[in-house]
This record gives C-alpha cells, sequence and structure tokens, in this order.
C-alpha cells in the first residue's frame, strides 16, 4: 500500500480553505485566515482529528513586497516549487470551466506532530500538461485577478476539491468550508445526493438538499456584506458548467447574484462566527440562519518564541499539547519570566538592525503593530495627533510597524505610505521602523520581541483577530479596541487595557475615532508608561495574566475540541 493510503483507513473531516499558512516557504496564505487554517491543521494533528485539508497550490504565492523610497508598496511575485516541498498524488480529476475540460491533481503536504498525529494538505494545481494555457495559470496567484479569475479559483477548490477526495478514496464524515471561497463544493454534494426523479414525481423535489446540509459546517470570518464573494449570473452561466438548475441555486445563493456565504450558509447544519461578538454580528446581517460563535485560536507551539519555549517546558511539563498548564504560570519566577522576554526582544531588535538598518533600544518601551493593512484596521491611529504623540512619547517610546496590502487595494496602500512619511518625518524624536514583507516567520520574530500589542480596528470589523492571542502566549500584553476576540479576553489593568468604549448593539458604524484617540494617549500616558517604566513587578503581573488568563484558553487546541463536539459529532 502506497504510504500515503494509510490516509484512507478511517473516515475524515474535510477542511476546505482558499488559502492555508503552515510556513513561510509554503507562501500560500495572506493573513490571518490562512494562518488561522494552518493553525487548526496543526492543532489537528496534535489532538489526532482525523481531518483532512484542501486549498490551492498559488504556485506564485500572495506577494513579496517592498517598500521604495518614496513610502510606497511595491509586489513581485512570490513564486516557489511544490515540487521541492510536496509529493504529487496519482489521481487527478476534470471540472468544466467556460465548456473546456480543466485538469487537476493534488499534492500532498503532511502535517505531522510531536504527538505521531498527522494531517494530509491537498495542494490542488491546474498547471499540467493538455490544460489550456490560461487555464494552467488558475492556480498562480492567491487572491489574484479578476472576478472571472476568482469564480475559477474557487470551482478548482470546490468542485474539484470534492472530486479529487472523491478520487482518491477518502471518505469523508463533514465538510467544513472555512468561509465561503469553497461553497460551490455544496453543488458537487447536491449532484451526488439526487434522487431518481420517479421517486419524486417532482425535478425539483429530486435535489436532496437536507442531504447536503446534514454534511456541512460552515464558518464565516467577515462582518461586512462587502466582503463576501458575489458573482453575477451572468459570469456564473458562462464560467460554470453544472447540472444544478439555475432556479435551484439562485434559490440557495441569492436571487441577484451567487453570493457564496448564502449558498454556504443555506446547506451547512452548523454555521458559525469566530467570536462571541462576531457570531452576534453575523446574526443580525443573516437573521434567517442559526449562528453560533467558536472563538478563533493560536496553535501554541507554532507562535511561542524559543525563549519561552523553553521557560514553559522546564516549569509546565506537555503545556505545548495541553495549553491549559499555562494557567499555572505563576510557578514560574518573575526574573525568568523578564530574561525571558528580553531574549525574544534581543532576537526582534538583532533582525531589525540587520534587515533595515534600525538600532532600537532594549529599554524603551517597544509597541507592535503589524497585521493585513486594510484601512479599517487604521494603523496610523496612532499618529492622529503628532504633537500629543511626541510629547508623550519622545525618548519613551519606539514603533515597530509591518503588514501588506492587497495590491488592489489602494486606500491600503496609501496607508502604508502615510506611516512610512511620519517613520521619515518623526524618526529622529521617536524610533520606528517598518518591517517589509510581513510573513509567518517575520511574525514569529515580531510579536514575542515587543512589549505592547496595539490593535485599534473599526467596531466591529475585526471578526476575531489572532495577532493579539500569538501576544499573550508570549507575555506580551494587549492593548486593543473592544472587538473580536479581545472583548472575551480582556480584563482592564489585570490582562492589557482597552481602547474607546464597549460595543454598542452590532452597527458597523462605531467609528468612534475621537474618543478612541483620546483613550489610547491618556493610557499610554497615564498608565502604560509609568507601570513599564516605574513598577516592573507589576509589568511582569500583568504578562503573568496575559498568559495565565488569556494564552491558556485562545488557543487552536480549545477551538478544536469545540469544533469536533459542536460542529463534528453530530
Amino acid at each position: 500500500m502506497s504510504d500515503w493510503k494509510k490516509f484512507l483507513a478511517e473516515p475524515r473531516i474535510a477542511y476546505f480553505s482558499m488559502e492555508i499558512g503552515l510556513t513561510s516557504e509554503i507562501p500560500t496564505y495572506s493573513g490571518g485566515l490562512g494562518v488561522l487554517a494552518g493553525d487548526t491543521i496543526k492543532s489537528a494533528a496534535d489532538l489526532k482529528v482525523p481531518l483532512v485539508a484542501v486549498t490551492l497550490v498559488s504556485r506564485k504565492g500572495y506577494f513579496s513586497q517592498t517598500i521604495d523610497e518614496q513610502g510606497q508598496q511595491q509586489e513581485s511575485s512570490n513564486q516557489w516549487n511544490p515540487e521541492k516541498q510536496l509529493e504529487c498524488l496519482p489521481a487527478k480529476v476534470l471540472v468544466t470551466i467556460e465548456q473546456r475540460d480543466v485538469k487537476v491533481q493534488a499534492w500532498l503536504y503532511r502535517v505531522t506532530s510531536p504527538s505521531r498525529g498527522q494531517i494530509p494538505v491537498l495542494f490542488l494545481d491546474t498547471d499540467i500538461p493538455g490544460n489550456a494555457e490560461e487555464d494552467r495559470h488558475i492556480t498562480d496567484h492567491l487572491y489574484g485577478g479578476d472576478q472571472s479569475y476568482r469564480l475559477k479559483q474557487e470551482i478548482v477548490l470546490g468542485i474539484g476539491g470534492a472530486r479529487i477526495l472523491d478520487q482518491l478514496g477518502f471518505e469523508i464524515r463533514k465538510y467544513h468550508m472555512n468561509e465561503g471561497h469553497a461553497s460551490l463544493l455544496t453543488l458537487e454534494l447536491l449532484a451526488h445526493s439526487r434522487r431518481p426523479i420517479e421517486d419524486t414525481w417532482d425535478e425539483r423535489n429530486s435535489w436532496n438538499t437536507q442531504a447536503v446540509t446534514n454534511k456541512c459546517v460552515f464558518t464565516t470570518h467577515t462582518p461586512v456584506k462587502a466582503g463576501h464573494d458575489q458573482f453575477p449570473y451572468g459570469l456564473v452561466e458562462k464560467v460554470l458548467d453544472h447540472e444544478i438548475p439555475l432556479d435551484l441555486l439562485k434559490d440557495l445563493g441569492g436571487q441577484d447574484h451567487l453570493n457564496m456565504t448564502l449558498l454556504a450558509l443555506n446547506l451547512s447544519k452548523y454555521i458559525n462566527g469566530v467570536a462571541k461578538k462576531h457570531g452576534e454580528v453575523s446574526q443580525a446581517m443573516f437573521p434567517g440562519f442559526e449562528i453560533h460563535a467558536i472563538t478563533n485560536g493560536i496553535h501554541p507551539f507554532t507562535w511561542t518564541s524559543p525563549y519561552f519555549v523553553n521557560l514553559y517546558s522546564r516549569y509546565l511539563p506537555s503545556w505545548a499539547t495541553e495549553p491549559e498548564l499555562l494557567v499555572r504560570v505563576d510557578s514560574i519566577p518573575d526574573d525568568e519570566i523578564w530574561e525571558a522576554h528580553c531574549g525574544a526582544k534581543a532576537y526582534l531588535f538583532q533582525y531589525i538592525a540587520e534587515t533595515c538598518g534600525v538600532e532600537l533600544d532594549p529599554d524603551i518601551l517597544t509597541i507592535g503593530f503589524a497585521r493585513r493593512v486594510a484601512t479599517y484596521k487604521r494603523g496610523d491611529l496612532i499618529f492622529t495627533d503628532i504633537d500629543r504623540l511626541l510629547r508623550i512619547g519622545e525618548g519613551k517610546l519606539q514603533l515597530v510597524f509591518g503588514g501588506k496590502a492587497h495590491p488592489n487595494d489602494e486606500p491600503g496602500k496609501e496607508l502604508i505610505h502615510r506611516i512610512m512619511q511620519n517613520i521619515h518625518d518623526y524618526q529622529d524624536r521617536i524610533r520606528m521602523v517598518y518591517l517589509p514583507n510581513y510573513n509567518m516567520e517575520i511574525a514569529a520574530r515580531l510579536i514575542p520581541g515587543v512589549d505592547l500589542w496595539l490593535n485599534n480596528p473599526i467596531r466591529p470589523l475585526e471578526a476575531s483577530g489572532t495577532s493579539g492571542m500569538k501576544a499573550a502566549i508570549n507575555g506580551v500584553p494587549n492593548f486593543s479596541v473592544l472587538d473580536g476576540w479581545w472583548i472575551e479576553g480582556y480584563i482592564e489593568g489585570v490582562t492589557g487595557w482597552s481602547i474607546g468604549p464597549p460595543p454598542n448593539g452590532n452597527s458597523i458604524t462605531q467609528n468612534h475615532t475621537d474618543e478612541d484617540v483620546e483613550d489610547l494617549y491618556n493610557k499610554l500616558e497615564k498608565v502604560i508608561l509609568p507601570l513599564y517604566y516605574e513598577d516592573r513587578p507589576g509589568w511582569i503581573r500583568i504578562m503573568k495574566n496575559a498568559i495565565g488568563k488569556n494564552a491558556y484558553y485562545f488557543n487552536t487546541h480549545v477551538m478544536m475540541r469545540r469544533y469536533v463536539t459542536e460542529a463534528y459529532c453530530h
């Protein structure tokens, strides 16, 4: 028996995600959604949950980012060679795109845990001899191209993914769609579950939607309607060739456009948002559906710096597979917590000096802000009143930024430019740096190496946010707007600090910029800086609380156990 066939020995959960972040060497991710998917798979391996993951190979990755001398983002392909990292599986399937047959093959990557659990990840690929030239490039660029290109990718992911699992011989218990990109898989399941017309005497009733619904789980991550993929039916009829009648497709996916989220909602038994607040926001957006909430997490071992790995392993054996043991962090002496943090900080500062030529001072409070660059995340909020920032922070603050804006997101790219302009103008008074080409490897250095993690999106647009969880497991307190997971994780002045007022209802217009800015500056000046410089034991107490009251719970081990018991076993 071929080695990969051992994965066929038991029924599995099929986990579909447009992007998956496993390592920086496999650049098939753009940000939080993909990194969450990677962390989910790693925890499934740790916990020996029988999962098989399906994604696209994205041969040219997302993109590589450089910042030019004018402070503008420049993009280039982040090409990688799957042949060097993955194993090509023998099966190929066909999907029909624009009335052409397109071959799809799968590459296998094994995610292996120290617990000896192993999860297969299938990377779908259309760069195959015999395919039309344009079809060979469908799986090139993550989130690239126009609507037609995106729809073709989603046909390959959803329909091609369902077919390749079947062709390889996987027995699937549940199909878990991580966002709506994969929801066309429901059409393939509908075709397979269709009842003979002579049994129903009605073609419409022959489509067994309930059988499909019972097999599907859907996780939504997007709290704004504009963020959900929608395709005009004219394009759908041109590109997608499937036996589902158009009137049924419109009933399931929306009358005006094919809304991929609506399609998944209508054909999933279990639906969830990714934080308690996001579940409420999603329920308000889609009132006809029962939407649960399972708060996201991070994979403990992946995101803990080597300095804290050594420390936890010494005092809390088995913490990586039983992160609930982190609740006992008080058994670790304060000076060893601080020493581990100083090691992570020095490791980051060495990287900044080598890559950016900027020397930061290890004795100065350093704030980190790095994530996918979108305007709602307000990456330049701290510069709103530059005179006040300088008055508060000169000689007392350092700032480290990072993150990519989508190549088509001009406002996001302009936000990077504004941050770079402030760095250029005020670098001699507050040391600041923007780390280019932010990826998993850089995040693993940056997040543990700062003293405070800043997050200030427009509420309630942060569905969950996992960067702050990565900070917490490294003893870095959060300073964040009350949105996403932080509503559940914060205890003011104990695990970190809030910015601005609490959420009020589920409106997406809760801007509160003036209040947020005032609170940000006030707490920096009157609470955070004095605590850091004048009460080191008090600061270390908050570091320990971040570990023992946040990191012990907000991780993918806890999250996966909830998916298993609430979504997969019913």
